[in-house]
């Protein structure tokens, strides 16, 4: 008898035809078929009589064949439909793409479940239900829960669930069980066996939830525990700098802000500190919502550094943000002696070499840039700490390589993308978080609002009258330029139509990804000096760009943006004093569109907007967590089940807290689990 990791074509039922469908599905071996678990359940074991169904319902009900006849439709389609009744009423079943349709099924007479869903046309119907005869065998007697797959075009759910039946019945028995009888007891969880029976052949709809939370349970633990492997690396490999934090210090780092801080901002300061000040490298998450003061506790942070006669450098994922870091910090340390510097791409060959050679021989303190800080000829003398801004733009190599640049630097990432705490627990599993939640004092909500396209000649003199009045605004483009597939305005048409035909008597300038990155830097410093009135950009403005004096901001094509883009968009305004706001321009032409564009105007709180998000889009998506080199979850759900995560990562910490490389003959299971699972990526699991 095949085993579990030998191919699917082995199976039971599996033709070519058949092998290669499942293939397309990622079904590969009968461990993979026996995983393949199903979408939905259709709960057969509520018949419906058929004079009671209600169009829009899922129904379920038993009725004998009348008549049944296949014919060609439009453009010589297959197609088909069959008249069934009980003894209530009759019932119309009807097919529109019959390729596959089996005729010999339905002979006048015969008993048949149905299930689908009810409408209504010239009677009641259902268009391509679920139709098994009851004498069809085990499989598919009358009252039972029969689980609905995913699935490609040609392969019919019948066929499909045939092949798993028999693949579980031969091979569940088979699987190997990490954990023990009373292990699983403690945390009321089924053997898995007994959980990859339930899952595709359940007694009940119960007993199919249970077995779906052990296999979310077992995927949710492998997870956290590679993040308790990475944070236990770190801690344990990486003994770091024990900085010296004395009152002296903290006094004088804090006299170079020229305002009192936040609660938030004051708390978060002495985590940090008492980080630095341990003899173990720091790996701390800071995350804050736009305008939360991030660069403050960041800056604190680096002059911790210098004070202790360490290099810091932070990092910054455009040009555009790491000069404008550069302008904050030479604001902040005017007249002291900390040296700065900006690693910027497009410098000339010969000041990069001499910048380069100063920072080599420790003749830098505070290093900003880009990607180019961690290019192979950058080097320093002493680097103590690595900050990087927006860090879910980077990918883990990079960050690697940054932290390599030394022995081991301590680390804060930065983000202004709220995350929310079922992705903390996961994505960030392995690093300790600090979060400012509270915002600094004179901050006003955007007033935000959309609106269809038509309106948009009353947003013009909206933008008139407040630029007229000394303010500025942002125009934002979804596109660079004209494009011939999508209709959809672009920045640079719009800039020339907008600056000739509705705001002649104002200066617009224009800024998009594809400018040269000095330009793009004179038209921000003009921007922010107010030689431009309106400033026309592409979604290149969505990470930190500064300018209070900017009051207004009009998104077109908003329905393109996701919910993150739209809320960092948003944080380009209300940056000072006055009333700021924030328009947004769309067509929506679905839900998921309306509903994004309804959260957005609902509320400014960055981290109900990011539970949002995450519900929107999932988890993958939500916040590339490929780049992290994280697994996708096909069982389990973060939102859903949050307490089981955290039973899944308390159990995996502890696992790890008893046994740091799993050498234990009773972890070998998870370690060959974990290695599957990362195939190549475990050296990620050293990485932060």
């Amino acid at each position: 008898m095949p085993g579990l990791d030998d191919s699917v074509q082995y199976a039971k039922g599996v033709g070519p035809a058949r092998l290669d469908m499942l293939n397309r599905l990622g079904v590969h071996s009968i461990r993979d078929l026996l995983f393949f678990v199903p979408r939905d359940y259709e709960d057969r074991s509520r018949i419906t009589p058929i004079k009671d169904l209600r169009v829009g319902d899922k129904a379920t009900v038993r009725a004998r064949v009348i008549a049944a006849e296949t014919y060609r439709g439009g453009r010589g389609r297959a197609m088909a439909r069959v008249e069934v009744a009980d003894d209530t009423g009759h019932l119309l079943c009807q097919w529109f793409n019959a390729r596959y349709f089996r005729a010999d099924l339905f002979t006048p007479g015969r008993e048949m479940i149905i299930s689908g869903t009810v409408s209504f046309y010239r009677g009641v119907q259902m268009v391509s239900p679920q139709c098994d005869p009851t004498d069809g065998g085990e499989a598919f007697s009358a009252a039972r829960i029969l689980p609905v797959y995913p699935l490609t075009e040609d392969l019919p759910q019948s066929g499909l669930r045939r092949v798993i039946r028999s693949a579980v019945e031969q091979h569940a028995s088979d699987l190997p069980d990490p954990f023990d009888a009373e292990y699983l007891k403690t945390r009321d969880l089924p053997a898995l066996s007994e959980a990859v029976r339930a899952i595709h052949v359940p007694e009940s709809l119960e007993q199919a939830a249970r077995a779906r939370r052990r296999l979310a349970y077992d995927e949710l633990f492998i997870l956290e525990l590679a993040m308790a492997l990475r944070r236990r690396g770190v801690r344990a490999e990486e003994s770091g700098i024990a900085f010296r934090l004395t009152p002296e210090i903290d006094a004088r780092i804090r006299r170079r802000f020229p305002f009192a801080l936040t609660g938030a901002q004051r708390r978060v300061i002495e985590e940090i500190g008492r980080d630095m000040q341990a003899p173990k490298a720091m790996n701390r998450l800071l995350q804050g919502d736009v305008g939360s003061g991030k660069t403050v506790v960041a800056l604190y942070a680096m002059l911790l550094a210098v004070a202790n006669k360490r290099q810091a450098a932070l990092m910054a994922p455009t040009e555009i943000l790491a000069a404008q870091h550069h302008d904050t910090l030479r604001r902040y340390l005017a007249g002291s002696r900390v040296r700065l510097e900006l690693f910027a791409g497009g410098r000339p060959a010969r000041e990069r070499e001499a910048a380069n050679r100063r920072l080599a021989a420790g003749e830098i303190d505070i290093a900003l840039g880009t990607h180019a800080l961690v290019e192979g000829d950058v080097r320093f003398q002493n680097l103590g700490l690595v900050v990087v801004d927006e860090q879910h733009k980077f990918g883990v190599l990079q960050r690697a390589r940054l932290r390599q640049k030394s022995l081991h630097p301590d680390v804060l990432l930065m983000t202004a993308t709220p995350i929310p705490r079922t992705l903390a627990l996961t994505v960030f599993g392995d690093l300790d978080v600090s979060t400012l939640d509270e915002m600094p004092p004179g901050r006003r909500p955007v007033a935000s609002r959309w609106y269809p396209p038509e309106k948009l000649r009353d947003a013009h003199e909206f933008i008139r009258a407040r630029v007229a009045a000394g303010e500025q605004a942002f125009v934002v483009y979804p596109l660079v330029e004209d494009s011939e597939t999508l209709d959809l305005k672009a920045a640079t048409t719009s800039a020339l139509q907008l600056q000739r035909e509705v705001f002649p008597e104002f200066r617009i300038g224009l800024l998009h990804g594809r400018m040269k990155p000095d330009e793009k830097e004179r038209v921000m410093v003009e921007f922010r000096a107010g030689r431009y009135h309106i400033l026309v950009s592409t979604i290149v403005i969505e990470v930190g760009i500064d300018v209070p004096n900017s009051t207004i901001m009009v998104i077109e094509h908003a329905e393109r943006y996701g919910l993150a883009q739209l809320h960092q968009l948003r944080g380009r305004v209300g940056r000072g004093e006055k009333p700021s706001f924030f328009l947004l321009f769309a067509e929506p032409k679905n839900d998921d569109a309306r509903r994004r564009l309804d959260v957005i105007c609902s509320t400014t709180d960055g981290f109900k907007i990011a539970e949002e998000d995450l519900r929107m889009r999932g988890p993958g998506e939500f916040f590339g967590t490929r780049q992290h080199g994280l697994p996708e979850l096909r069982h389990a759900d973060i939102l859903r089940d949050f307490r089981l995560l955290q039973l899944a990562r308390r159990d995996a910490f502890d696992r790890v807290a008893r046994d740091a490389r799993l050498a234990d003959p009773a972890n070998a299971l998870l370690r060959a689990r974990l290695e599957e699972t990362f195939k190549g990526r475990m050296d990620l699991i050293q990485v932060g």
